[in-house]
């Protein structure tokens, strides 16, 4: 099994993530430090992760958590700030458990945390092309043109992103409620659509991903997956 792989399926980080931390020299297979995705571990390997040992997980976890804002989607932050896992309390100390994508600091919604590296890299990779729903606010009205122009896809970074879907939910004479499907996942994707068209969104929450829907689930709660939410993940 590739370095990477194996890491993954250790939980100490997606099988992308993982890559960094092979390349940044803080893995040993049998006491030798591997920089290289092409080594693989064989059954008996010593591996360890900046000297602690690396064995796979037998019981993965899964959870779906309510992101409010003001919370920044990482394991840890440098500059004290309050992050995803600070919600989880006390229960998940000591597992190696991490977020799938991202959600800025100003975005709420649903956010899915796991310890399985390759469930992570098969969501996040864009050739799945899972689908992320997401409420947005906008003020005043947004014209049909205008949202034509995000539908057929707009230029970020000198890419044009793929077509989605964004309908009207409502127009209370002062905000106009959307919801937009993209099947992308750019930094500040949706957010830098509209600032092409010279709008901003002033509320923005993922409220599915792919099936899973975030239902009733509270600002800042978290559930576990259920046994056929996980099983449709890993048939994604």
């Amino acid at each position: 099994m590739r370095i990477n792989k194996y890491l993954a399926e250790c939980g100490f980080a997606s099988r992308r993530a993982s890559e960094k931390i092979i390349t940044d020299g803080r893995v040993k297979i049998n006491g030798k430090t591997v920089t290289e995705f092409a080594v693989s571990v064989e059954e008996g390997d010593f591996v360890t992760v900046d000297g602690k040992r690396a064995e796979p997980i037998h019981k993965h976890i899964y959870l779906m958590l309510n992101k409010p804002k003001g919370c920044i989607t990482t394991t840890s932050d440098e500059k004290g700030r309050k992050t995803v896992m600070d919600l989880l309390g006390k229960k998940f100390e000591g597992k190696r458990i991490f977020p799938v994508g991202r959600l800025d600091y100003d975005t709420e919604g649903l956010l899915l945390l796991t310890t399985d590296g390759d469930l992570c890299n098969r969501i996040s990779h864009p050739r799945n092309e899972i689908t992320k729903t997401y409420i947005a606010k906008i003020e005043n009205e947004v014209s049909e043109d205008e949202l034509n122009n995000i539908r057929g896809g707009v230029i970020l970074d000198g890419v044009k992103t793929k077509h989605c879907r964004v309908s009207v939910l409502e127009f209370d004479g002062k905000i106009t409620r959307l919801e937009v499907v993209i099947s992308e996942g750019r930094n500040r994707q949706v957010r830098r659509m509209f600032e092409t068209i010279n709008r901003e969104v002033i509320f923005l929450k993922r409220v599915g991903v792919g099936e899973l829907k975030l239902g009733g689930l509270g600002r800042g709660e978290w559930r576990e997956l259920k046994p056929k939410e996980i099983e449709y993940l890993k048939k994604v």
